[in-house]
C-alpha cells in the first residue's frame, strides 16, 4: 500500500479509502443492498490486511448503523491511532426542525451523535456532506472550527458543491482564521468528468486533497454494459446520475472493457487506475461487496496506463449536466432539462 499526505496537512492516508456506505442495515436503512455487520467484518479485516488505513462513512448511512459497525470493527481489528476515520454531516437524521443541515445546532449535536456511535473521542476528518443553502457559511465554518478546537475532529473536509461555493468557503475560513478544509469529496470517474473543469484545478491550487466518491461510477465501469446488479436495479440515485447519458456512457464502458481485455486485468482496475493517475487525486473512495473488489483496487495502484490508453478511455466522453450536488430549488428543473438534451 502507498501512503500520501491529505492535502497540505501532515496526515498520512492510504491511496485507497474504504467507503462504508455498503456496510449497515439492509432492513432499517435506505439501501436494500447493504451488507449487515456479520457480512461486513471480513471487508474491514481485508482492508486492514492490504494496508488501507482510511475509512469513510456518514451519519446518514443506514441511519447511523454504518458508523456503529465501523466503530466496532476498528476496536476489534486495529488500534485507534493506526486508522483515519472520516464521517459526514448534513443529511436528515430526525424529522422536524433542526434534523438536518449545517447550522451550529445541527453540527454540534451530530458530531456528538457520530462519536457516540463510532465509540471514539474524535474523528480524524469531519466533512460537510453537501452545501447548505439555508445556513450562512460563516455559521457553518465557525461551528466546524469549534469542533476542531474542542478536539472532536482533527481536520475538516467538504463534499460535492460548485467550485465557486468551495472557493468562497476557503476564503471565508482564511479571513477569520478558522480551521480550513483539508479535503474535497466529489464525484469523479470516467463517466462523469465535469469536476475537471473547475473543482480539481481549484483543489490543486489550494492544496486540498481530493477523495472522490464513486470512482467506478457505482459499478458501471466494472462490468459489461448490459450486466446489472441488485444495487443498480434498486438504487434511485444511480438512475439520477446516469439516466440521461446512456449512449455516450456505453461507449466509455466499452473502451474500458477493451483495454481490460488487452491487459488481462479486470475492468475495475482500468477504471480505478485512470482516477489514480490524475494529479489532483489523493485517495479514491472504493466500495466493496466482494473481497475480490479490494484485491482489484489494490492491484490498480500498480497499473500504469499509457497516454494512448488514456486517450482511448477519454475520447467517447461528452459533457454531462451537473449531478451529484445540491442545487438551489429554482435551478433543479432547469438542469434536469439540460441533462435530457
Amino acid at each position: 500500500m502507498k501512503y500520501v499526505k491529505l492535502g497540505r496537512t501532515g496526515l498520512e492516508v492510504s491511496r485507497l479509502c474504504l467507503g462504508c456506505m455498503t456496510y449497515g442495515s439492509p432492513e432499517g436503512g435506505s439501501h436494500s443492498w447493504s451488507l449487515n455487520e456479520e457480512q461486513s467484518r471480513p471487508f474491514y479485516l481485508k482492508a486492514l490486511e492490504i494496508g488501507i488505513n482510511f475509512f469513510d462513512t456518514a451519519n446518514m448511512y443506514s441511519s447511523g448503523v454504518s458508523e456503529e459497525i465501523l466503530g466496532r470493527a476498528i476496536r476489534d481489528f486495529a488500534r485507534r491511532d493506526e486508522v483515519v476515520i472520516a464521517t459526514k454531516v448534513f443529511n436528515r437524521m430526525h424529522p422536524g426542525p433542526n434534523g438536518a443541515g449545517l447550522s451550529r445546532k445541527a453540527i454540534m449535536q451530530e458530531i456528538d451523535n457520530s462519536l457516540r456511535r463510532l465509540g471514539t473521542d474524535y474523528v480524524d476528518l469531519y466533512q460537510i456532506h453537501r452545501f447548505d443553502y439555508g445556513t450562512p457559511i460563516e455559521e457553518t465554518l465557525e461551528a466546524l472550527n469549534d469542533v476542531v478546537k474542542a478536539g472532536k475532529a482533527r481536520y475538516i473536509g467538504a463534499s460535492s458543491m460548485f467550485a465557486w461555493q468551495f472557493a468562497t468557503m476557503l476564503a471565508t475560513s482564511k479571513a477569520n482564521g478558522w480551521a480550513r478544509f483539508s479535503s474535497m469529496q466529489n464525484f469523479v470517474n470516467l463517466l462523469y468528468r465535469e469536476e475537471e473543469r473547475e473543482m480539481l484545478p481549484l483543489c490543486e491550487a489550494e492544496g486540498v486533497g481530493v477523495i472522490p466518491w464513486s470512482p467506478q461510477a457505482r459499478g458501471l465501469l466494472t462490468r459489461p454494459w448490459a450486466e446489472t446488479t441488485k444495487r443498480s436495479e434498486s438504487d434511485p440515485f444511480h438512475q439520477s446520475l446516469f439516466s440521461h447519458t446512456a449512449e455516450a456512457d456505453r461507449k466509455v464502458v466499452e473502451a474500458v472493457e477493451g483495454i481490460a481485455r488487452e491487459r488481462g486485468v479486470s475492468m475495475s482496475q482500468i477504471a480505478l487506475a485512470w482516477v489514480l493517475q490524475k494529479s489532483a487525486i489523493t485517495a479514491p473512495i472504493i466500495g466493496a461487496t466482494r473481497l475480490q473488489h479490494l484485491e482489484d483496487a489494490n492491484a490498480a495502484l500498480e497499473l500504469e496506463l499509457s497516454a494512448d490508453e488514456i486517450a482511448r478511455l477519454e475520447a467517447p466522453y461528452i459533457p454531462h449536466a451537473v449531478v451529484g450536488l445540491r442545487l438551489p430549488d429554482d435551478s433543479v428543473a432547469r438542469l434536469a432539462e439540460i441533462g435530457k438534451a
